[in-house]
């Protein structure tokens, strides 16, 4: 047996073609006696509304893209999960798009899909901020892991997290801590070095940045290398990736963690716990960055213009203490 259509809804509902179309797509448009008529012959008929049909007359898809810089990185699962999970809440889909860690496929990846969804999500964008800005001018867009001024955004609380891994660090003796950054067109990247470098000062430590390195357990050991030449006790790698090649490459260079250095990531990915040692790290219920983004992105599609600024939300970040840092090596 075919599907009924929208023919079969308007020939049940003695309306036209036009008016059922309306009904589902702009009701406040149609009558509501008529309205209901419409609604109840459809849920009679079994009739669901194709979107891609809908899309025609309302604009609308009822998709979402999300966009993120590397798919292959643990961190973004749980932000996907949640994003996702509210989404369909609202019957939206989600569609999912890697960007490889390049402005350059973002932006193409962006402007293949512009016309096919509702809004972006941006996960972790490396787009400049002026390309951003112009792609919020003609699209919803919410930012996740990034603030840009005009564009909602969702993102963990780097400041306070910051702080209290280097309070930590400070608390265990350490007197100078290394920064190995991710890339350099991280805005998380920048971020954190601020947050770092300004709670080292006011605990009377070091710092140092060192990078960019490619936030990937491969280029652990070029950090790993570097940050020894500086005698710095203390390494708080841009993920927890680059921070497990981290340790890979001090164990195969026979130096302790966390007895002769210390060292911590950010993400708190599953595999945090699972290395050796177990890895201190800065975490956060990262499903919530996906559904809070979401949620964002659905009230700037709604009917109606948006008024006052751009939403900035910032979440609670939370350190996860493990063996991998501990007290500062005693100095003979």
């Amino acid at each position: 047996m075919s599907r009924p259509t929208i023919f079969d809804v308007a020939r049940g509902a003695g309306v036209a073609i036009s008016t059922v179309s309306r009904a589902f797509s702009n009701p406040q448009r149609v009558a509501e006696e008529t309205r209901e008529r419409i609604l109840r012959v459809a849920e009679e008929l079994g009739y669901v509304p194709n979107p891609h049909a809908r899309a025609l007359t309302s604009r609308r898809t009822e998709t979402i893209a999300m966009v993120v810089s590397d798919i292959t990185n643990p961190h973004f699962f749980e932000i996907i999960r949640g994003a996702e999970m509210r989404a369909k809440a609202s019957r939206f889909t989600l569609v999912l798009v890697n960007a490889e860690e390049s402005a350059r496929i973002e932006m193409e990846q962006i402007a293949r899909l512009a016309r096919s969804v509702d809004g972006f999500l941006l996960a972790a964008s490396r787009l400049p901020d002026e390309d951003l800005l112009q792609l919020a001018g003609t699209h919803s867009v919410v930012m996740v892991n990034r603030q840009v001024q005009g564009i909602p955004s969702v993102i963990l609380d780097q400041k306070e997290g910051c702080r209290q891994l280097v309070v930590h660090l400070a608390s265990l003796g350490h007197s100078s801590v290394v920064y190995l950054s991710g890339p350099r067109n991280s805005w998380i990247a920048a971020s954190r070095w601020q947050a770092i470098r300004d709670s080292a000062a006011a605990c009377g430590m070091s710092a140092l940045r060192m990078g960019p390195y490619t936030p990937t357990v491969s280029h652990g050991g070029a950090a790993a290398d570097a940050a020894l030449t500086t005698g710095a006790t203390a390494l708080i790698a841009h993920n927890d990736l680059l921070a497990i090649g981290v340790l890979r490459r001090l164990a195969a260079r026979s130096v302790r963690v966390p007895e002769d250095v210390s060292v911590a990531g950010f993400d708190n990915i599953f595999a945090a716990d699972l290395c050796s040692p177990s890895l201190t790290t800065l975490s956060g219920v990262h499903a919530d960055l996906g559904r809070s983004a979401v949620e964002l992105l659905l009230d700037g599609v709604a009917p109606g213009p948006r008024t006052g600024e751009a939403p900035r939300l910032v979440l609670p970040s939370q350190l996860v203490l493990r063996s991998s840092t501990g007290p500062a090596p005693v100095a003979v």
